[in-house]
């Protein structure tokens, strides 16, 4: 690929989605794009560039980014933020949120749908001690092709095997086939919409709880921490925020501090002076 192709197609990319993309990672253009060339059929990947440059067409700005910015996902992937969310953060909410009995989490990139259905197990798992509680997930993801799939819960015997225990996935699923579809009362807890995370937060409302994991690690330093600073202004001041295990806020954003020896956990800075002036 040509220095200026890769170039161009780089800041489309950022410009409609955050992610920046290092010239080491031409390959991964190569790989995702050249399935759309041929899908319109065209007969080379340069036929696919030289169509974006002549007439930039949002359809099809659409698709490439869409094809560059799905990634992939499993269920409790990297347990520890599901076990510190079931053993830690729910039963503090259930303690501090008693008088209303309402918990808002937003999974900000739910890709297919398993983060968000792993959290609806684990609040299902606890559903008598959780009984008039009104209890909100909404999944958001930039592809609303991702979304469908999410919405529709099915999954194939490779993807459930990923990260879900069997014990779940017979209480849980319904086999039809080769693939395996999540219950309707869990899907039922998830609602999903698409959502682009440069985007104004506001209209999603405020969270208690935010799942944004192995997001950020896709975008330049300056975009980061612009997403670290106004995912705070959707949380209360005890809310907590879960990146991914590659991922941190030193350095991008100083409302937000690790909980020690909570890896991926982060409450906001306002909650831990009040407790330090607390204790």
């Amino acid at each position: 690929m040509r220095k200026e192709d890769f170039e161009m197609l780089s800041n489309i990319l950022k410009e409609r989605s955050g992610l920046v993309l290092s010239e080491d990672k031409v390959y991964l253009l190569e790989s995702r794009l050249t399935p759309i060339a041929r899908k319109k059929g065209m007969e080379t990947l340069d036929d696919l560039i030289n169509e974006i440059r002549l007439r930039r067409k949002d359809d099809l700005l659409r698709e490439i980014t869409d094809a560059m910015t799905t990634n992939e996902s499993f269920f409790f992937r990297d347990s520890t933020p599901f076990d510190l969310f079931k053993d830690h953060v729910l039963p503090e909410l259930i303690k501090s949120r008693s008088a209303t009995k309402r918990i808002r989490i937003w999974c900000s990139a739910a890709s297919t749908g398993q983060e968000p259905y792993s959290l609806a197990i684990i609040i299902k798992e606890m559903e008598a001690q959780l009984s008039g509680w009104k209890i909100e997930i909404i999944g958001t993801d930039l592809t609303q092709d991702v979304l469908d799939k999410a919405k529709a819960g099915i999954y194939s015997q490779f993807e459930v095997q990923r990260g879900l225990p069997i014990k779940l996935l017979m209480k849980y699923f319904t086999q039809a086939g080769e693939m395996w579809q999540i219950s309707e009362s869990i899907r039922k807890m998830v609602s999903y919409r698409p959502f682009n995370l440069l985007d104004n937060f506001s209209p999603l409302g405020k969270f208690d709880v935010i799942f944004c994991r192995n997001v950020l690690i896709y975008f330049h330093q300056k975009t980061k921490g612009d997403v670290l600073d106004r995912l705070r202004e959707q949380l209360p001041d005890d809310g907590t925020l879960f990146l991914g295990a590659a991922e941190t806020v030193l350095g991008l954003s100083e409302k937000f501090k690790p909980v020690p020896g909570k890896r991926g956990m982060y409450n906001t800075a306002d909650y831990i002076t009040q407790v330090r002036k607390v204790g």
